[in-house]
């Protein structure tokens, strides 16, 4: 069984980006979480210890998100993932969707962005 607990419009401000002027002065990026875990025993038993704290992943995420300057939201996806994976061994799996609502595009539109999804045990390829 695979529960899920998710955390959307987390708003950061980082310096992600190909052209000079998104490293210098960065831009407001939003993300959203899903992970995906068995919480029948917190559903149980009413203690945080059983399930994953919410401001821990919220705080591993921005960590991994803020740390390192990347050129692409894939990579800096693929950083909250790994991270969020490290650190909850609670999380059997992670849906990282990044938003960046103010990429450099000329053309009107109003979001672009990534989605990853990371299992902890990829599937075997046999």
């Amino acid at each position: 069984m695979t529960d899920t607990i998710f955390i959307t419009g987390l708003v950061v401000h980082a310096r992600h980006g190909v052209m000079e002027h998104e490293t210098e002065v960065g831009q407001r990026f939003v993300i959203d979480l899903e992970l995906f875990a068995d919480l029948q025993e917190s559903s149980h038993t009413d203690r945080l210890a059983d399930t994953v704290s919410y401001s821990n992943v919220v705080a591993t995420a921005t960590s991994a998100f803020k740390n390192t300057n990347y050129k692409l939201l894939e990579r800096a996806a693929g950083a909250v993932a790994d991270a969020i994976l490290a650190a909850f061994p609670r999380i059997r799996a992670v849906k990282v969707t990044v938003h960046k609502p103010h990429a450099p595009i000329a053309a009107i539109f109003e979001d672009v962005g990534v989605v990853l999804t990371r299992n902890r045990h990829p599937p075997s390829n046999g």
